[in-house]
């Protein structure tokens, strides 16, 4: 039996879930989110928790019990709390900034890279070399942090370019340390 799945998920104070037809809706104070799960899924409501469960033990079943009650849980726990992500940017003259919706960086390329908020995602820059994006759906919170960091990824020689907080980097020696013989 999955460890993960067969765990039951406490509903917090403050948020509603419904339960329609394997289609989740789960309404809290940061927002409302829904999702649809496989119909071979068997996911029931009962006095403050959710669980969920497997008809057999195919390996689809197998596979799935454990994903959809992690979504569930995400969900929950993105409307109490909500996530956020941090980027920080390294590098002489690179740098970001929020100009009305847009996050306005610039990355050593001959133009700015701007890219738009989009729908259930808040860019905050609190520092020129920092940027805190949240949400509170993981999944669109995660794309959107990964395509921030696509602009311009680190490069391992001199560590420049944008990276997630606390991510370290694995550097390389230049051809100038590897020495004569």
């Amino acid at each position: 039996m999955s460890r993960i799945g067969k765990m039951p998920i406490s509903i917090p104070a403050g948020v509603d879930v419904t339960i329609n037809d394997n289609v989740v809706t789960v309404k809290g104070p940061k927002g409302t989110l829904t999702r649809e799960f496989s119909s071979s899924m068997i996911i029931e409501k009962g006095d403050g928790v959710i669980t969920v469960s497997r008809p057999n033990d195919l390996k689809v079943n197998k596979s799935l019990h454990g994903l959809t009650r992690t979504l569930i849980f995400n969900m929950v726990e993105g409307v109490t709390n909500g996530y956020a992500k941090t980027l920080e940017i390294e590098g002489v003259g690179y740098r970001a900034a929020k100009q009305g919706k847009n996050l306005v960086m610039n990355l050593g390329y001959s133009h700015q890279v701007i890219m738009p908020e989009i729908d259930g995602i808040t860019i905050d820059v609190p520092q020129p070399n920092k940027i805190v994006i949240n949400g509170i759906d993981k999944q669109a919170v995660g794309q959107f942090a990964a395509e921030v960091r696509e602009k311009r990824p680190p490069e391992p020689y001199k560590g420049k370019g944008i990276r997630y907080a606390g991510e370290r980097i694995i550097r390389k020696e230049g051809k100038a340390g590897k020495g004569k013989k």
